[in-house]
């Protein structure tokens, strides 16, 4: 009896050697193998498609960004996008071939009906035989401000790219760059389409699937001296303090100056000017001296209490997809090039931005001196309806007082009111703002900027609008002519007006 015992007991010894054997020769030595078989890909494939992933909606939990429906093909699901390149670099695409962007991937786990918060769900699925469902996301994107954006931008020639937000939540209202590309031909289940499509918007030089509004950095030209005129009241300098005004400013340890925009003298030629009125005007001496007189130091503190970093790719604002944010330099890449300090402080030199980030800072002025992260998407649903996650405001810094953020935003509507973005004015609605016109590259035609927000006493809405190479005026173009009635659009119909 103890022999059969014991060869009973080496026997099952035998066989769990070998289940253990067999078990690591196919996790360790046949793994890549295995992987690589494209018999087993291509069924990870068909299971990954056999869910019903989740939709993306807009704001108004009704408008579809992006849904799926089954497929007639090997692929039991299909992606599609029913607003077409409408909301492309916010939604991203689902490609079997290459992959997930933006939202598609950012969110993927509640998409793909993977995360924990879907057990229960998917449980259920199983067990009553159904196809496994993906959550639901719901966007802060509202579909008719969205659309404004859209065709504000088409209608002007050239790349145009667009943010708007709500000052108070830092809800994404819309998301817009020109070009842009349609994702439903990345979603397709023609592997020759999908990689034909790719292929040709790869060799487009006007890289439709960047997003210039939140994907590429631009100098800010003088809508950066919104931030330069934050440091200086920060630092006691207030609407009424006064500086020299000279027709030109000589850049100190070099034989450069700096003038202002068409070589023309601020305040009729007067010996003096206020800071108030330089920014009404968008006098570049003025604010070349404003920066010499601060000092890097406090011009990059300031930067980076509305988010710009010393270089890119060390994003300091967090956000629902990969985005690129401002760039103002650490402090100590000046001490040789003092002249570079007045030529930032202006929005030139070393200072890069995007509409986003350009929306962020007057979304901050705008809302008492406190800049709130922005958010794309509020809440995630399951199949039945049901919350599962929720995503609230949430502060980022604070760059200015309640009181310098009152008096800036004064100092805005000025320039809207009479100074150089009376086009951005709309009947009713008090508007604050601030243009920028753009150097870069030589004989390259200069970027057209606005940055705005509306009504200006409790704003609504904070717009940022960049206008590359002047659209349709060329090297003539200033922010105040091209820039300022997109974002006045935009406004207005986040307005209502």
């Amino acid at each position: 009896m103890e022999r059969q015992i014991r060869r009973l007991g080496a026997g099952l010894l035998v066989l769990f050697l070998l289940l253990l054997a067999q078990i690591n020769y196919i996790q360790v030595f046949a793994a890549d193998r295995l992987e690589n078989d494209p018999a087993n890909a291509n069924r990870l494939l068909k299971a990954e498609y056999a869910v019903n992933r989740g939709k993306i909606l807009a704001n108004d939990g009704r408008t579809v960004l992006a849904s799926s429906r089954r497929s007639a093909g090997d692929l039991r699901y299909q992606r599609r996008y029913p607003q077409g390149p409408r909301y492309a670099h916010a939604t991203g695409f689902y490609s079997f071939v290459f992959g997930r962007t933006e939202l598609e991937q950012s969110y993927n786990d509640f998409l793909s009906g993977r995360a924990p918060e879907l057990l229960p769900q998917t449980l259920t699925d199983l067990i009553l035989g159904r196809d496994k469902q993906g959550a639901t996301i719901v966007t802060t994107l509202d579909p008719e401000i969205q659309q404004a954006a859209e065709e504000a931008a088409v209608a002007e020639p050239g790349d145009v790219a667009i943010a708007a937000i709500d000052p108070a939540t830092g809800d994404v209202l819309a998301l817009v760059a020109e070009p842009s590309y349609d994702p439903n031909l990345l979603a397709a289940q023609d592997g020759e389409v999908v990689r034909a499509t790719w292929d040709e918007l790869n060799a487009d030089p006007d890289k439709p699937l960047v997003s210039r509004a939140s994907d590429e950095l631009f100098p800010p030209g003088s809508t950066f001296k919104i931030v330069t005129a934050s440091a200086a009241l920060e630092n006691g300098f207030g609407p009424e303090s006064v500086w020299p005004n000279p027709r030109e400013l000589d850049l100190p340890l070099t034989d450069e100056t700096l003038e202002n925009f068409g070589g023309s003298h601020c305040s009729g030629g007067a010996a003096t000017i206020t800071l108030a009125e330089a920014l009404r005007q968008s006098c570049n001496v003025t604010f070349g001296q404003i920066g010499l007189e601060l000092g890097a130091e406090a011009l990059a503190e300031q930067a980076r209490l509305y988010g710009f970093t010393a270089e890119p790719g060390q994003d300091l604002v967090p956000f629902d997809i990969p985005w690129v944010s401002g760039v103002f330099p650490e402090p100590e890449t000046f001490e040789q090039r003092t002249p570079a300090i007045a030529l930032s402080a202006i929005g030139q030199q070393d200072v890069a931005a995007n509409p986003l980030q350009m929306a962020l800072v007057s979304a901050a002025i705008g809302n008492g001196g406190v800049l709130m992260e922005p958010r794309l998407v509020t809440e995630v649903r399951d199949p039945s309806g049901r919350v599962i996650a929720e995503y609230g405001p949430e502060e980022f810094s604070r760059p200015l007082s309640p009181e310098n953020a009152a008096a800036l935003t004064d100092m805005m509507v000025s320039v809207v009111q009479s100074g150089t973005g009376t086009a951005a004015q709309i009947p009713g609605v008090e508007v604050a703002g601030k243009t920028g016109t753009a150097q870069h590259g030589d004989g390259a035609d200069p970027h057209a900027w606005f940055t705005s927000f509306a009504p200006a006493d409790v704003p609504r809405v904070a717009v940022a609008v960049i206008v590359l190479d002047g659209g349709s005026l060329g090297s003539e173009a200033t922010g105040g002519q091209v820039a300022a009635p997109i974002a006045k659009a935009v406004m207005e119909a986040a307005l209502g007006a």
